[in-house]
C-alpha cells in the first residue's frame, strides 16, 4: 500500500526536525527582537487597529489564565513536545512530517521561555507580542501561531484519514473488504459445484 505520499522514515525525521529548529529559532528572534525593541505593555500600531505590537509577558495560557500554576503548562508543553518526537520515530507521510514539525516548533518555542526566561527556571513568562483587538482580545507570538495552525492542520488530516504510515484509512478499508470478497470466492470454489 505505498503511495506517493510515503517516504522512508529517516526523511521523515529529517522534515520534522528541520522545520521544529526554523519555527523554533524564527520565534526566539522575534522574541529577542521585541524585548530589545519594544516597549512593554504599549501598543505599537502597525496597521492601525488591525494589526499592533503589544509586548507582554504572559505567566498563564491564552488570556494570561492559570497564572498561578505557571509549572503545570511548562510540564504539559514538554508531554506534548516528547509525544511528537515519539511519534516522528514512526512517520512515512511527508504531510504528518511538515505538520507535526511546525507544531514541535511551537510548543518548543514556548517551553524555551517556561524553562530559561525570568522569574525562573520551569515558571518563565512567554513572551508575547502580536495583537489584533478586531478580531481577539488575546496578545500572541509566532510559537501561538504554529501551534494553532499545527493543531487544526491534525485535526483535518485525522478527518481526512491520512495514517502516519503516508496511507489513507480508505485504502485499508479497501483492502479488507477486497480481502473478504476473495474469501468467500475462496470458500465457494473450495465447496464445488452444489448438488441438486
Amino acid at each position: 500500500m505505498s503511495g506517493r505520499s510515503q517516504i522512508r522514515r529517516s526523511a521523515a525525521g529529517i522534515i520534522v526536525a528541520v522545520l521544529a529548529v526554523v519555527v523554533l529559532a524564527a520565534d526566539q528572534f522575534v522574541k529577542h527582537l521585541t524585548i530589545e525593541n519594544l516597549p512593554l505593555h504599549e501598543p505599537v500600531p502597525v496597521l492601525g487597529e488591525f494589526l499592533q505590537w503589544y509586548y507582554v509577558r504572559n505567566p498563564g495560557a491564552a488570556f494570561s489564565l492559570g497564572s498561578e500554576v505557571t509549572w503545570i503548562f511548562t510540564i504539559a508543553l514538554a508531554v506534548v513536545a516528547s509525544i511528537i518526537i515519539w511519534k516522528a520515530f514512526g512517520l512515512r507521510s511527508r504531510l504528518w512530517a511538515v505538520v507535526l514539525g511546525c507544531l514541535l516548533g511551537g510548543v518548543l518555542g514556548n517551553l524555551t521561555d517556561r524553562l530559561l526566561r525570568d522569574p525562573g527556571f520551569g515558571v518563565g513568562h512567554v513572551v508575547d507580542m502580536i495583537s489584533m483587538p478586531w478580531m481577539m482580545p488575546a496578545i500572541f507570538n509566532v510559537a501561538d501561531i504554529f501551534i494553532v495552525c499545527g493543531m487544526i492542520s491534525v485535526a483535518l488530516l485525522v478527518v481526512l484519514g491520512l495514517r502516519f504510515d503516508g496511507t489513507r484509512e480508505k485504502d485499508h478499508v479497501d483492502a479488507d473488504e477486497a480481502d473478504a470478497e476473495s474469501a468467500v470466492d475462496a470458500d465457494a470454489v473450495d465447496a464445488g459445484p452444489e448438488k441438486v
